[in-house]
């Protein structure tokens, strides 16, 4: 259960912030009853809805509040009116509008699905109090209620961003860079711990999990960085493309790594060239960000002068010193790249290029990890809780009883992305409840005594300024809103001219009720345990490795290792937690995913494999299409084949790599021989060493 105390002596910033945001809030409130707009109280309301910590994000979620609220406005002229006659039919509409906007907001992990939760849920609190008297309702009236709420939502919306903007505009630039240092740094060592031979390597494998946790953390924080009113703005595409750079290193550090320790096991051990060529990328990249670059071209070609030519003749250990100083000069491909694209975000701050931002290319978003048993799970509960709340609506004839399919949805909609959102909904149900005791004092005695805004103003600043400084932090947001706004969305009554002691009585109820529903059905629907999180997200892993081998076009290894680090950084927290509990450690979910990096550089070596084959033009007759088809039906079977046919995958990889090594010997031979070297390492680790098959490679010699 969430605990929070109510009683803590708020910070100068958080002071500073409320006071904005309480302006932000009177100065739409006042518009709205100047302009003459029938529920003024809405303005207010959403003022505050929208305000976050900086200026960018608060313009940003207004945007996605007055783009959610439109979508929700469509839904009441189109289907309300269609439905309105017909009880059962409007029940399940109202489910399913919910339920679809719900399914679509957890497919965009962004900040952009604050405007599909609003559309989903704008139906509800709109229309729902609306046709408590049907007596009341005509068709036109739909259309009039749906452009009120928008002009009203809007307005607020509208005042809170701007009042953020201009008075003292806390911006997300320094946070944004000093995280972005702070995680190139980090970067920075863990390459050098990784490729330093010397270390004791009797320890675990380093944890790249904080890694990909903070490449996640970024993407979320600077998705508002187009909105801040500052020339990091333009660098936004850059700031991607940096990510998505920081993202494709984590596999091939973890290469790096598994090579290093498998060289050490060899009777040769790591060869002399090897180990001066590692001291000088540590050296390297100890400089960071003030490398020249004629530093990185030097290291390259040092790498040039000690990587081997494969032939169809090419030992066991040729094709492991190809394949580990392949993975290095990726490595300084990368981190140089890192370097440059943060000396580019210095240049863009100072306006010296705005220009080169649009040819940045930067992963979407959108192709980030998806749990699509969550969102069907969420989907299918608020279609529940909202249409059986609906029905009983309908079926008992109680007109205040609108207020529980309202909230019933709007806090599955809310909740939706949550592992275990029960704890969360009981505290939401709790606050409630206890909210009707000031909703009660302002609606039932305050409100009415003010007979102007001066005076309203008066009544609201002491509660709005001191529980406003409580939005400013997620956690203390998440524990207040409950109490704070629904206080303030009660007096939405006050417009309607329903705000007496009875009405206000049946719809405190019958909200507690709507919360109690979602409590049932989020349960119901979403009770699954964090090893069942984290086995449907190693599925996921497991399945988009599988569809590689069939996908029409082969992406990109920066697309692939984005979404696959992405996954990691969605298990990783999730992980340790489990790890807790010893009953679940010795569960295979939870081993599969400690081992999770290995499946992601075995998703990067098939990448490289199906994009060399592609550029030698043998797709349509590849002699590796039998080895790619096998690795496609093991991680599509869940890596659950018999021991047999798994060896059988050895020997398939051996024919692979000596039909690669007896190609012609080109940049694209290369990269398919270290892919193949990649995955016999990766899935054989303790096979005993490759031996060319000469009597293949004498036979098409002999035939050429």
């Amino acid at each position: 259960m969430l605990k929070f105390n109510f009683f803590n002596i708020p910070t100068k910033e958080e002071w500073l912030f409320s006071l904005k945001s309480f302006i932000g809030a009177m100065v739409g409130f006042y518009l709205a009853q100047r302009i003459g707009l029938p529920r003024p109280f809405w303005a207010l309301l959403s003022a505050y809805v929208t305000v976050q910590t900086f200026a960018g994000s608060t313009k940003a979620k207004a945007l996605y509040r007055i783009i959610g609220s439109t979508i929700g406005a469509f839904g009441i002229v189109l289907m309300l009116p269609l439905f309105f006659n017909y009880s059962i039919l409007a029940a399940i509409a109202l489910g399913i509008w919910y339920g679809f906007w719900i399914f679509v907001a957890l497919h965009d992990r962004s900040p952009r699905t604050y405007a599909f939760l609003l559309g989903g849920y704008t139906v509800g609190i709109v229309a729902m109090p609306a046709m408590s008297d049907s007596s009341q309702i005509t068709l036109p009236i739909f259309f009039d209620m749906a452009i009120n709420r928008v002009q009203e939502i809007g307005l607020g919306v509208t005042c809170g961003a701007l009042a953020h903007a201009l008075i003292f505009p806390s911006r997300a630039g320094s946070v944004v860079i000093q995280r972005l240092d702070q995680a190139l740094k980090d970067t920075a060592q863990n390459i050098r711990n990784i490729i330093d031979y010397r270390r004791d390597f009797t320890d675990q494998r380093p944890n790249l999990n904080k890694l990909s946790s903070t490449i996640t953390e970024l993407r979320v924080l600077t998705t508002h960085i187009p909105f801040e009113a500052e020339n990091l703005r333009w660098v936004h595409n850059i700031l991607g493309s940096l990510q998505d750079h920081l993202s494709a290193l984590v596999p091939v550090l973890s290469a790096i790594d598994d090579r290093i320790r498998y060289l050490r096991k060899t009777d040769a051990g790591i060869p002399e060239e090897l180990r001066y060529l590692l001291d000088d990328i540590s050296d390297w990249t100890l400089k960071g960000g003030e490398n020249p670059y004629a530093e990185a071209i030097r290291i390259r070609r040092k790498i040039d002068d000690v990587i081997p030519i494969i032939t169809a003749s090419s030992n066991w250990n040729n094709m492991l010193a190809a394949n580990f100083t392949s993975e290095l000069y990726y490595l300084v491909d990368i981190a140089e790249d890192c370097f440059g694209l943060r000396r580019r975000v210095n240049e863009g701050i100072a306006g010296k290029e705005p220009t080169i931002e649009a040819k940045e290319r930067k992963v979407s978003t959108l192709s980030l990890m998806v749990d699509k048993r969550k969102a069907w799970a969420s989907a299918f509960a608020a279609f529940s809780c909202v249409t059986l709340t609906t029905l009983m609506w309908i079926v008992s004839g109680w007109n205040a009883f609108w207020a529980a399919p309202m909230m019933g949805g709007m806090y599955c909609l809310f909740f939706s992305a949550v592992d275990t959102p029960v704890p969360m909904l009981k505290w939401q149900f709790w606050m409630t409840a206890a909210s009707a005791v000031p909703a009660g004092l302002y609606l039932l005695w305050l409100l009415p005594s003010a007979h102007s805004f001066e005076m309203a103003m008066m009544l609201f600043f002491p509660m709005a300024i001191y529980f406003g400084t409580y939005l400013q932090s997620p956690f203390k947001s998440l524990t207040s809103i409950p109490f704070f706004f629904t206080t303030m969305a009660t007096l939405t009554m006050f417009d309607n001219g329903s705000a007496n002691m009875t009405a206000f009585i049946n719809v405190q109820i019958s909200q507690c009720i709507g919360i109690l529903f979602s409590i049932i059905f989020m349960g119901i629907c979403r009770a699954v345990s964090i090893q069942s999180f984290i086995r449907g997200v190693v599925k996921g892993i497991w399945e988009d490795i599988s569809s590689l081998a069939t996908a029409t076009t082969i992406p990109s290894p920066i697309n692939v290792a984005v979404k696959m680090v992405d996954g990691v950084s969605l298990i990783a927290p999730r992980l340790a937690v489990a790890q807790k509990d010893h009953e679940a450690t010795r569960s295979g979910t939870l081993q599969s995913a400690v081992n999770i990096l290995l499946d992601l550089r075995v998703s990067m070596n098939l990448t490289r494999l199906l994009r060399a084959e592609s550029h030698l033009g043998l797709s349509g007759n590849s002699p590796f299409r039998n080895l790619v088809s096998k690795l496609s039906t093991y991680y599509g079977n869940g890596k659950d084949v018999p021991k047999a046919e798994f060896q059988s995958y050895l020997e398939a990889i051996d024919k692979a790599l000596n039909e690669a090594a007896s190609l012609p010997a080109n940049n694209q031979q290369n990269i398919m021989v270290c892919a193949l070297t990649g995955l016999r390492c990766d899935l054989f680790p303790t096979a005993a060493p490759y031996v060319p098959d000469t009597t293949v490679s004498n036979a098409k010699a002999q035939g050429t």
